[in-house]
Parts: structure tokens; C-alpha cells; sequence
């Protein structure tokens, strides 16, 4: 049995311009028995990324007068809790859901049953296994991998001794970016992963084990993180072992703590991912799909995803991606 996870729960909305105009409405129905209802489940809600996923979220919900809620476990490990969410979202009358799965396979029944109950269905971030899903939005994990390596393999000289934080090994979109990251690495011809972790998608538990990977592995010369709570947690094991002028590291997304490791030299690169628009484009897809605009939703969305490094740092655009929600 699990214990209940602490749960956010968002709501916006705004009333539409016809009712503004003082118009009537068709079939006598108020303004609130019309508007879709739209649940987001995320991995999380615990994260600046996520935090600037909702922001887009509640951008498109007030753009297209939806009833929007957002929900996510405490930690980005608790896929039952996700699925206990999918099907409360489902009893309280959620007409799409926008789902970014934990657990590949194991959150995908409760995606077929939810879909099953004619929910539409519109995944971001994170792939589920479901034929079910209408579309999806987010980074192109695969490439996300391969840049990561890219980036390495073009601030450095001569031979690499790699050691990955990856997280969850059974979520879709870090083992994809582990995938490209690999083949970019072997393709080049003078890079070895000598160390692979997965890790607790949470910043104490991948500082500890990533203290331990690189006490058991100090070969290692370039570190590779791909996420954000593993990124914060791999670079402050760095700077705890005084490793910043010997060791080139690529981490994922960007918070106070990253983009001041990437000032400081603890982290040399910073692969980012357009989170606000995951969300807004997320929202907007489902009210496409209940709006029978079905022939509008393309089946894969690639939000665009770029390096930001120290000399881009202060680049206007490269601010506006680092700190989407302020």
C-alpha cells in the first residue's frame, strides 16, 4: 500500500468573450456547463520545469476558456499514484487528459481505461505505451541525447571516460536521451561509458550516488546528467569533489542551482527543453480533440530543445529559455 502523495491542484479559467458581449448561449446552457474540462498529470510538481510546464498550461486553459486542474505525485517515481489520479481525474469528469507517464508500461493501463471511457488523450514530456494516445509533445529525446553527447565531444580533446545519471529506467524520455546520447558517444570513436547509474529523480539522491560513481570510476573526464533534479544532484557532487577543472559535464534543464553551476565552471553545458510550451501546446491539443478539430493535432509535436553554454549565457533568448516562467 502506498501513502498518499501530496497532491497541487490548479484551476483556470475566464470567462469567454460572447458572454462579455452579454450574447446568448446555445441550448440555454451556462458558461461553466460548456467549458471542456481538461486534466493535466505530470510527473511531478515539485520542479521548476514542471512549475513552467503549468504556466503554459494555464496560458492555453485561459486562452481557450477551459476547466483545467493539475495534479502530479510527490516524487517522479510513484506511477501509482499518477494512475490513482488518472481515474479520479476520470470520476470527476475530465473530458482529456494531458499525461506525462512515470512508468512506460505500467502507467498505460490506466491510459487505455481512462481512453476506453472516451477520454482524449494527449501525452507530453514522457511516453506512455498506449495505442491510445492522440498525440504527443515534447523534446525529441533521442536527438536531446545525441546533443548532449555532441556537446561533449566538441568541448574536449582526445579520449572520453563517460559516467551517466540517467533516472528512472523505465521512463520513456531518459532512457531515449541515455539511447542517443550512447550511439553519438560510440560513433565518434574516442568516447567509452565506463559508468551508467539510475538514479532517484531527486537532487539529495543523485548527489550520493553520483559521489559514489565517481569515487569508484575517477577515470571518468566527462559527466553526462538528464534531468534536472539528477542534474542538480551530479553537479553538486562535482563541486564536492573539487572535479570542475578536470571534468567536462552536460546537464539537463535549468534552475537556480544549474545555471549558477554553468557560471561557477562546475557545469559546462546546459541542455535545455522548451517546458512552457509542452504545456501550452499540451492544453491546446486537448481542446482541439474535444473540439472536433482532430484533423489540427499532428501525432508528434518536437518543442525545441537548445545548448546554452557560458558564452550564450546572457544572450536575451537564451534568458527567455533558462527562466520561461519569470
Amino acid at each position: 500500500m502506498i501513502k498518499p502523495s501530496k497532491r497541487l491542484r490548479i484551476s483556470a479559467a475566464v470567462l469567454g468573450a460572447c458572454l462579455l458581449a452579454g450574447c446568448s448561449t446555445a441550448g440555454n446552457k451556462t458558461p461553466d456547463t460548456m467549458r471542456y474540462k481538461v486534466a493535466l498529470v505530470a510527473k511531478s510538481t515539485q520542479t521548476d520545469f514542471w512549475k513552467a510546464v503549468f504556466v503554459g498550461a494555464e496560458a492555453a486553459a485561459t486562452e481557450y476558456n477551459l476547466d483545467l486542474s493539475i495534479v502530479g505525485p510527490e516524487t517522479e517515481e510513484d506511477y501509482e499514484a499518477q494512475n490513482d489520479m488518472i481515474a479520479e481525474a476520470v470520476e470527476n469528469g475530465a473530458q482529456a487528459l494531458v499525461f506525462s507517464a512515470i512508468d512506460y508500461d505500467a502507467n498505460a493501463p490506466a491510459i487505455d481505461k481512462a481512453a476506453a471511457q472516451g477520454v482524449k488523450i494527449v501525452v507530453i514530456d514522457s511516453a506512455v505505451n498506449s495505442g491510445e494516445v492522440a498525440t504527443y509533445i515534447g523534446t525529441d529525446n533521442y536527438s536531446a541525447g545525441q546533443m548532449a553527447a555532441e556537446a561533449a565531444l566538441d568541448g574536449t580533446t582526445g579520449d572520453l571516460q563517460v559516467g551517466i545519471v540517467n533516472y528512472d529506467i523505465n521512463s520513456a524520455n531518459g532512457q531515449e536521451r541515455e539511447r542517443g546520447a550512447v550511439d553519438a558517444l560510440t560513433e565518434s570513436g574516442r568516447a567509452q561509458v565506463v559508468a551508467t547509474i539510475h538514479t532517484l529523480a531527486e537532487a539529495n539522491s543523485a548527489r550520493e550516488d553520483t559521489l559514489e560513481m565517481l569515487r569508484a570510476h575517477p577515470e571518468i573526464n566527462v559527466l553526462l546528467a538528464f534531468n534536472e533534479p539528477t542534474s542538480v544532484g551530479a553537479a553538486q557532487a562535482v563541486e564536492e569533489l573539487q572535479l570542475a577543472d578536470s571534468l567536462w559535464m552536460v546537464a539537463f534543464d535549468s534552475n537556480l542551482i544549474t545555471v549558477d553551476a554553468l557560471q561557477t565552471g562546475v557545469v559546462d553545458v546546459l541542455v535545455i527543453q522548451n517546458t512552457y510550451e509542452m504545456g501550452y501546446f499540451g492544453v491546446q491539443s486537448a481542446y482541439k480533440l474535444l473540439a472536433g478539430q482532430r484533423s489540427a493535432v499532428e501525432k508528434h509535436v518536437d518543442t525545441a530543445t537548445r545548448i546554452i553554454n557560458r558564452q550564450n549565457l546572457f544572450a536575451l533568448d537564451s534568458q527567455k529559455v533558462l527562466f520561461p516562467v519569470s
